[in-house]
């Protein structure tokens, strides 16, 4: 058998989230799992948070388009919803009206996209 070189990854990466409510959140792109959700839960602590409430929240392979959306419970607690690897922004975003429809949510009295990253891992402006 020959010995196939080790090729550098050029193709997709993947995207981690690690939250905890009320306190932070953290994100990071990379192509291992473990070492991108750790990394996601480092920032998180940088944001002001407890290592022990950072909690790893979401990892997509390939990242595709992710959001967060921030909701408001009638009764005044809040906190912050995570998805990814949707495949265009179109998708994300009508994924997360959905997951804002109030009609399926009754005890919510408000939720929003808070932040919106392409495939790439990149923040976009959510318009």
């Amino acid at each position: 058998m020959t010995p196939i070189p080790a090729i550098a990854q050029n193709g997709p990466t993947g995207i981690a989230f690690a939250y905890a409510a009320e306190q932070g959140s953290g994100m990071c792109t990379g192509g291992n799992p473990t070492a991108t959700l750790d990394c996601a839960r480092e920032k998180c602590t940088e944001s002001g948070a407890l290592a022990a409430d950072c909690a790893r929240i979401a990892w997509c392979f390939p990242a595709g388009w992710s959001f967060v959306v921030g909701v408001m419970h009638k009764e005044g607690i809040h906190w912050s919803e995570f998805s990814c690897g949707w495949p265009s922004r179109e998708a994300a975003l009508a994924a997360a009206e959905v997951r804002c429809d109030l009609a399926h949510r009754e005890y919510i009295q408000d939720c929003v996209v808070g932040g919106l990253w392409d495939e790439d891992g990149n923040e976009v402006a959510v318009e």
